[in-house]
């Protein structure tokens, strides 16, 4: 940490946001909240095996998970004794506000 700023960490990295999503199960898994979001793990493991045949283990989906939220990519909630996982596209909104810009604002060169 020397000569870094504090701050540079509370940043998410976007290389942590390409890391999550080059895996293909963390992809499934962000699909599988596009489509329903707010799921508990056991939900996201029994969608992952009936609708893609994956036979992850609950120990392998919820480190998947892991990335995932440490890369900002879905937030977890607690209800009792339930843990819910939701979507968060803000991580995926900034990438395509840095490199997807309006033609005319690329023309002007902003």
């Amino acid at each position: 940490m020397i000569g870094k700023p504090s701050l540079a960490y509370a940043v998410v990295v976007p290389d942590d946001i390409f890391k999550a999503l080059a895996d293909p199960t963390r992809r499934r898994i962000l699909d599988e909240l596009t489509e329903r979001n707010g799921q508990t793990l056991f939900e996201i493991c029994a969608r992952l095996t009936t609708k893609h045949g994956l036979g992850s283990s609950r120990q392998a989906i919820s480190q998947h998970l892991a990335v995932l939220e440490s890369a900002g990519l879905i937030r977890t909630r607690r209800q009792g004794r339930y843990k819910f996982h939701d979507l968060t596209t803000e991580p995926l909104e900034r990438i395509v506000s840095r490199w997807l810009r309006p033609e005319d604002a690329s023309e002007t060169g902003e």
